[in-house]
């Protein structure tokens, strides 16, 4: 069951045309070690990247990390605390695994999570999400795909006052975003075995900028006459999610509702920290990430659950086509959690980071 999933949900195509959704140059799965940036993050996210680079190192991965921090000052050439040393890594290395990174709230810079879609160009945020065997929720057969533009729409940054007391916030929507976004969700649909793209959308209300977004669906989806194709509104989307997750498999929109539909189908299985992502950029760039906050409220005390960490790496690998070494690590960790001797807090255990991860490494 866990193998199947491996495939089913974390990236082993069914065709070559996957060279077009996966890495654009070729990695070896010998003992070479591949570079990748790595950016540990903020309040537990040092802790947890410790897990994957311990687990990595039991599954005989062989990535040589390049280690990026959050800087403690503004740098002018990035307006945020990240540096242009950083983003340089990511485009030098074309692959990289980022934690919970935490923006301070209206300090006047950029959100850091910004920062790296806007200036490494990714363009499309993937996130699976699906039961894990032997973890009770609410719903036993959870198995979609949700993918969101991640470049422009409310999150253009965009923003003034009019006047005192009104201000003003700019979405916007472009062909050749919107275009690339639908491309991809229809390519990865075809190219891992799914049948139907459900395209997002308030077309009725907002209907030029949401029009735009679905008239590039609509054309992208003439050329894919195999997969099912529809319009949903996205409050229907919301109800018909909560009432019955089966009726969708791969989800495209844009970014605001993907957004707030990705955070509600990982609520589906579990919650975030669950919940594995994987941003996609031009050039064969990818950055997978942990989506939940940094709980400073548990950092350091070594309580933290690296699980959705861990799963991103798992896409992360399957990126670089080392999908052996994926498989493995990705059924230690279903197998830890399905077992329930080692579980952290969150997932109704007593286990620490450290145990957990120990737990993972044995089951390899």
């Amino acid at each position: 069951m866990a193998a199947f999933l491996a495939r089913r949900l974390l990236g082993t195509p069914t065709s070559s045309s996957s060279a077009l959704i996966s890495a654009s140059r070729a990695f070896s799965s010998s003992t070479t070690p591949i570079k990748a940036t790595l950016f540990p993050g903020d309040g537990i996210g040092p802790e947890i990247a410790e897990s994957v680079k311990q687990v990595f190192t039991a599954a005989d991965v062989a990535i040589d990390w390049d280690e990026h921090y959050v800087s403690t000052e503004v740098d002018p050439r990035t307006n945020s605390f990240l540096t242009r040393e950083s983003l340089q890594s990511v485009l030098d290395n074309k692959v990289g695994l980022k934690g919970p990174m935490a923006t301070p709230i209206g300090k006047g810079h950029r959100s850091l999570n910004l920062t790296l879609r806007k200036e490494l160009n990714l363009y499309a945020n993937v996130r699976p999400c699906y039961s894990l065997p032997g973890y009770k929720t609410r719903y036993d057969d959870v198995d979609l795909i949700t993918i969101r533009e991640n470049t422009e729409g409310e999150y253009s940054g965009l923003e003034h006052q009019v006047v005192k007391g009104v201000v003003e916030s700019i979405k916007i929507i472009t062909r050749k975003a919107s275009m690339r976004v639908a491309e991809y969700a229809f390519l990865y649909a075809k190219t891992h075995g799914r049948k139907k793209v459900s395209a997002i959308h308030k077309a009725n209300i907002m209907r030029k900028t949401d029009g735009l977004f679905l008239q590039c669906c609509d054309e992208v989806a003439e050329k894919y006459p195999e997969i099912e194709y529809e319009k949903v509104v996205i409050d229907n989307c919301c109800m018909m999610l909560v009432k019955n997750p089966t009726l969708f498999d791969v989800l495209v929109m844009p970014n605001l509702y993907g957004d707030i539909i990705s955070d509600l189908c990982a609520g589906l299985v579990g919650g975030l920290g669950l919940t594995p992502s994987c941003n996609i950029g031009e050039d064969g760039i990818a950055l997978a990430e942990a989506v939940h906050g940094s709980a400073p409220d548990i950092a350091g005390k070594n309580l933290a659950n690296p699980t959705a960490l861990l799963l991103s790496g798992v896409m992360m690998l399957r990126h670089l086509k080392l999908n052996k070494q994926a498989e493995q690590i990705h059924s230690a960790i279903i197998n830890t959690i399905a077992e329930g001797k080692y579980r952290t807090a969150d997932l109704g255990g007593t286990s620490t980071t450290t145990e957990f991860t120990k737990a993972i490494c044995d089951h390899l």
